[in-house]
C-alpha cells in the first residue's frame, strides 16, 4: 500500500511538489489579489463528544452587521440559533435536551479582512458542565469553568460567504488537526485565450463561433485554485465543465475540490458559485500508508474529516 499515491497521479495535484519546485509552471495570481472579495459572513462547525460518549456540534456564525450566532445540536434533533447580541455576556439556554451555557467578550476584539476576531476576544461554551469549546486568546475569568471538565473538540467544518462581482476569493484553512495553516485562494474570472490554443482542441462549435465573431482573440471563463502562492489547478472550459471536481494531495491526505458556478455564469443579476475543499474520511484519507499503520488497532482514532466552503453571491439577498 506504499504506492497508493499513484493511483490518484494522473488526474490529481500533489501540492507538496510545488513547494519544493521552485518556480511554477503557472503563475500565482497577483497582483489582482487587491481586489479580493471580503467575506460577510464566517461559519465554523466544531465536534465534541461529551464524557458520556454523547456527539455534540457546536456551530458558531460571525456576521459582518450583524450579532454572532451560536447553535448547539445534538446528532439530528432540532436546535434554536441563539444570538449573541451584547459585546459581553453569558448565556444559558437547553437544545437538544442539553443545557448550553456560553461565555463571551469581544469588548476589546480585533478583526482581520473579514467579521470574523482573531484576537482580544473569548468564546466559551458549556454543554452539561463539560467545557466543549474555548476561543481567542483574551483570558476569561470566569468561575464556572475552573469548576468543569474539559473535553477537546474538532474543527469539522469552515464555510464563507462573499458577496458583490469580484471573483477573487482569499482563505487560510488547515485541513488537519496537526497539519499546516495553508493560503488558499479561488479565482473564477476571464482569461484570453488565442486560437492557437491546442490544450483542448475539441473546441465545441459554439466556442468557435463566437471565435468568429469576436476575432483572433476570446475571453472564456477560468477557474484557478492557488494554495501557499501557488498555483496548483485551473479549469479553462468553465462553459461547459460549470460543476466538475479535482483530487489535491496535500499533507499526506487526499482533498476533494468541488465547484459549481453554473449560476454565477447564467444567472447574471442574483447568481452564486460554490467551491469546496473537503478531506476524504478512514482508509482513504492517508496518500502514504506504512506498513505499521496497518497493524494498529481497530479503535484507534481515525483522521476527521474537514471541509471548507467557500460561497460567493453577486448580491448580499
Amino acid at each position: 500500500m506504499r504506492n497508493i499515491a499513484t493511483c490518484y497521479n494522473e488526474h490529481a495535484t500533489k501540492v507538496s511538489d510545488s513547494y519544493c519546485s521552485g518556480s511554477s509552471n503557472l503563475s500565482y495570481l497577483n497582483p489582482k489579489l487587491n481586489h479580493s472579495s471580503i467575506p460577510n459572513q464566517v461559519t465554523c462547525i466544531y465536534k465534541a463528544n461529551l464524557s458520556n460518549q454523547t456527539q455534540v456540534l457546536i456551530t458558531l456564525t460571525w456576521f459582518s452587521n450583524l450579532a454572532p450566532g451560536i447553535r448547539v445540536t445534538q446528532e439530528l434533533k432540532h436546535s434554536e440559533f441563539k444570538r449573541l447580541w451584547k459585546k459581553k455576556g453569558t448565556e444559558t439556554f437547553r437544545s437538544s435536551g442539553l443545557k448550553i451555557e456560553v461565555f463571551w467578550d469581544i469588548c476589546e476584539a480585533k478583526y482581520g479582512i473579514g467579521p470574523e476576531p482573531v484576537n482580544g476576544f473569548y468564546v466559551v461554551v458549556l454543554v452539561e458542565k463539560e467545557m466543549v469549546l474555548i476561543l481567542g486568546d483574551k483570558q476569561a475569568n470566569i468561575d464556572e469553568i475552573d469548576r468543569v471538565s474539559k473535553t477537546k473538540s474538532l474543527l469539522v467544518s469552515r464555510s464563507e460567504k462573499f458577496s458583490g462581482h469580484y471573483c477573487v476569493y482569499s482563505t487560510k484553512a488547515q485541513f488537519s488537526d496537526n497539519g499546516m495553516i495553508h493560503e488558499i485562494v479561488v479565482k473564477c474570472g476571464k482569461e484570453k485565450d488565442g486560437l492557437n490554443d491546442h490544450d483542448d482542441h475539441s473546441c465545441e462549435e459554439e466556442e468557435e463561433e463566437e471565435v468568429k465573431r469576436k476575432g483572433s482573440k476570446v475571453f472564456s471563463p477560468v477557474l484557478s485554485v492557488c494554495i501557499d502562492r501557488k498555483t496548483i489547478f485551473q479549469e479553462r472550459k468553465l462553459r461547459w465543465n460549470f460543476r466538475g471536481n479535482h483530487a489535491i494531495f496535500l499533507d499526506g491526505l487526499v482533498v476533494d475540490l468541488m465547484w459549481d458556478v453554473h449560476d454565477w455564469f447564467f444567472n447574471t443579476t442574483s447568481g452564486c458559485a460554490v467551491f469546496m475543499f473537503r478531506t476524504r474520511s478512514g482508509f482513504h484519507t492517508r496518500l502514504w500508508l506504512e506498513d505499521t499503520i496497518l497493524d494498529q488497532k481497530k479503535d484507534q482514532e481515525e483522521t476527521a474529516q474537514f471541509s471548507l466552503l467557500i460561497c460567493a453571491c453577486k448580491n448580499s439577498h
